[in-house]
């Protein structure tokens, strides 16, 4: 064994003392959480062009195609990408880390809460309580009105059926009150129009969990980047404010000032090695 996976597995050992000794557990998740499951990386142009290649061939990149204004302005090609996407999240299967963070929950009491800035509903899926979620940039599975005319808030039930050779969507969920064409409830790149209301409850919920949850508190980083920081920002912020102790896992950018933990590993390779040393106690 040379250094580094030494070091690695010393880091997996600690990290799985603190998920023992812990009382409260608050998981954020960013993108690389979603990435394990198998969803695309959005991470850098390429990465975006290679999951949509005709947004390169336009000169498209992820941030010119995440923004409101193409359901205002070409609402088929908005939802060509985001229709696509709605289709994509329902058909994928959560990877095993899932079940290995709900099992501890189960298996240590924890009082829990998850913090997540995607917009899949993948923990949703993975059966992890409603009102113990707050999804901080909104679900792709609930729509609202474009303008907005309403600040009603609506479930995404439509069967998109994508041209995969112009990105447009054939269908489009509209506004039953001014019958425009609606748009996800979610917060996009330059987006004045997102309605926060869904998420400003759930975060009402986190806040009342976050002052009288049990110490110790764990919070579990996973998959969360810095060209989106907001979960990085919001478990440091935790560590500082509420005395928690943050194990960040990213395989890249898993740097973070002690006394928290980094790991260097994708979150569903680490969260296994982790419940290993754990199923041995």
């Amino acid at each position: 064994m040379d250094k580094s996976e030494a070091q690695f597995d010393e880091t997996i050992s600690k990290a799985a003392e603190l998920v023992k000794n812990a009382r409260s557990l608050i998981i954020t998740a960013g993108a690389g959480m979603g990435v394990d499951s198998g969803l695309p990386d959005f991470r850098g142009d390429s990465g975006f062009w290679q999951a949509y290649p005709l947004y390169e061939k336009l000169g498209i990149n992820f941030v010119e195609m995440a923004t409101p204004r193409h359901f205002q302005d070409d609402p088929e090609f908005g939802w060509g990408f985001y229709g696509h996407r709605s289709e994509l999240y329902r058909k994928t299967v959560p990877h095993e880390g899932f079940s290995i963070l709900r099992n501890w929950i189960e298996r240590f009491a924890f009082d829990s809460f998850v913090v997540t800035s995607n917009v899949d509903g993948q923990f949703q899926k993975a059966a992890f309580p409603e009102d113990r979620i707050v999804e901080v940039h909104g679900s792709i599975h609930f729509l609202q009105c474009q303008s907005p005319c309403t600040h009603e808030i609506w479930e995404n039930d439509v069967s998109f059926e994508i041209d995969l050779e112009t990105m447009r969507s054939k269908n489009l969920p509209r506004c039953s009150s001014c019958l425009e064409p609606s748009r996800p409830n979610v917060l996009m790149f330059n987006d004045w129009w997102w309605l926060p209301v869904r998420t400003n409850k759930q975060q009402k919920r986190f806040e009342a969990f976050i002052s009288t949850c049990k110490k110790p508190l764990l919070v579990l980083e996973l998959g969360a980047g810095t060209s989106v920081p907001t979960i990085r920002h919001a478990g440091e912020t935790l560590g500082r404010r509420h005395d928690a102790t943050v194990i960040r896992i990213n395989p890249r950018e898993a740097q973070i000032p002690g006394p928290h933990l980094s790991i260097d590993s994708s979150a569903a390779i680490a969260l296994k090695k982790i419940e290993y040393l754990l199923s041995q106690v």
